[in-house]
C-alpha cells in the first residue's frame, strides 16, 4: 500500500509541474507550443477571404443605409403630409352641376 501511495504522489507531481510548465509556456512562449498558422495556406486564403467578403458587406450596408435614409425622409413627409391633412378643413364639395339642357339664346343679328 505504501508503495502505492508513492506511485500516486510521484504522478501527482509530475502532473502538476508538466501543468506549471505548460502554463509558463502558453502565457510567455506560445509561439514554441502551438503551430504557426500563417504557414497552413489553405486557412490563411480562407481567413483572408472571409476577411475581404466581410469589408465588402459592411461596404454594401453602407449603400443600402445610404438608399434607406432617402426613403426614410420620403416617409417623414407623407406622414406629416398626412397629419397636416387631418388636422386642416374638410376640403369643401364641389358644386353639383345641373343635369338638363340648357337653351342658349342667339343675338339677333342686324
Amino acid at each position: 500500500m505504501r508503495g502505492v501511495a508513492n506511485l500516486t504522489l510521484i504522478l501527482d507531481n509530475w502532473r502538476f509541474d508538466i501543468l506549471g510548465q505548460m502554463r509558463g509556456l502558453l502565457q510567455n512562449d506560445h509561439q514554441a507550443l502551438l503551430p504557426d498558422y500563417a504557414r497552413i495556406q489553405p486557412l490563411s486564403e480562407a481567413l483572408d477571404d472571409l476577411y475581404k467578403e466581410f469589408n465588402a458587406l459592411k461596404a454594401h450596408l453602407g449603400d443600402l443605409t445610404e438608399k434607406f435614409s432617402a426613403i426614410e425622409t420620403f416617409i417623414d413627409e407623407v406622414k406629416a403630409d398626412r397629419a397636416n391633412a387631418a388636422q386642416a378643413p374638410p376640403p369643401v364639395p364641389p358644386v353639383p352641376r345641373q343635369t338638363g339642357r340648357r337653351l342658349i339664346k342667339k343675338k339677333p343679328t342686324s
